[in-house]
């Protein structure tokens, strides 16, 4: 089933896969080498919209997937660990017609897409991820944090906590939502909120991404035997100024090969919307210099 958008200023594709039972939205532009791009939470597809438009001008074809649980794609019950959703998204693209690809992730993406390199190495080009660190590679951080420094780690508790949070949100999730949004961006203006407002406020929308914080204990159980085997691909590490810093790199080095790092200024953490321009010139130099050296 697919159907036909203007909203990214260029026909878009919107692709809806069968996996398991489950049926997962792609948003897809271009022709050429494929690009997975993973959003993360609270965000959908919608996420990379400033993204796809420049991948497919420069002979790629984005492919922006809602991941089980988010934006369009179905939210199953269970299995959501990064181990399952990554098997998942590696089957939807093999649908689609890529067995390897290159593949982008952002915030509980970059979680994800570490799990997809990690699991399914032979399928996975390179590697950008960003604005994030990766459960069970990163320290687990204290509990007893200064306010200022709590504002990016509060959630992870909150989000785990079972049955509560759909409690205290329901009705309210703009509310919930908008907090985070106008702590977490520098440029919020820039910022699709009321696109991912209406997603998780939705039938299931909010159990859907809760349920990957929910899932932490078996993403790092795996991530702990992942990490035995260092990535094999070129992996590039984007962080924002004022949010996660280098702590995407950091928490990478020593688990990949070939890693580099880069840090977007006057950025926080929704750093493809709040800063598009030096994001895809970062993004798109890796990723012509990947196609180069293969």
């Amino acid at each position: 089933m697919s159907r036909r958008s203007e909203a990214l200023g260029e026909a878009c594709a919107h692709v809806y896969v069968q996996v398991d039972g489950l049926r997962l939205h792609c948003a897809v532009m271009g022709e050429g080498e494929p690009v997975l791009l993973v959003p993360g939470w609270p965000q959908t597809w919608y996420a990379w919209r400033h993204v796809m438009p420049i991948l497919a001008a420069r002979g790629f074809r984005a492919i922006a997937i809602d991941p089980p649980g988010l934006g369009d794609s179905d939210r199953p019950e269970q299995g959501y660990d990064t181990g399952n959703v990554a098997r998942l998204l590696h089957a939807a693209m093999t649908r689609l017609g890529h067995e390897r690809y290159h593949l982008v992730g952002h915030d509980v993406g970059m979680w994800v897409a570490y799990a997809l390199a990690s699991d399914i190495p032979q399928a996975v080009r390179s590697l950008a991820v960003a604005e994030a660190v990766i459960p069970g590679l990163a320290e687990a951080p204290t509990i007893f944090v200064a306010p200022q420094e709590n504002i990016f780690l509060w959630h992870f508790l909150f989000n785990q906590v079972r049955d509560l949070p759909e409690f205290l949100v329901a009705g309210r999730e703009e509310g919930y939502l908008n907090f985070i949004f106008d702590r977490w961006a520098v440029r919020r203006h820039a910022v699709a909120s009321d696109v991912y407002i209406r997603a998780y406020s939705s039938p299931g929308g909010m159990r859907g991404g809760l349920a990957y914080y929910r899932a932490i204990p078996e993403t790092i159980r795996q991530n702990r035997e992942r990490a035995r085997r260092p990535l094999t691909m070129p992996v590039l590490a984007i962080g924002a100024a004022q949010a996660t810093g280098d702590a995407p790199l950091r928490t990478l080095q020593g688990h990949a090969r070939s890693v580099r790092g880069v840090i977007v200024p006057d950025c926080g953490h929704f750093v493809m919307e709040e800063a598009p321009v030096p994001f895809n010139e970062h993004l798109l130099a890796f990723l012509q210099e990947v196609d180069v050296n293969r």
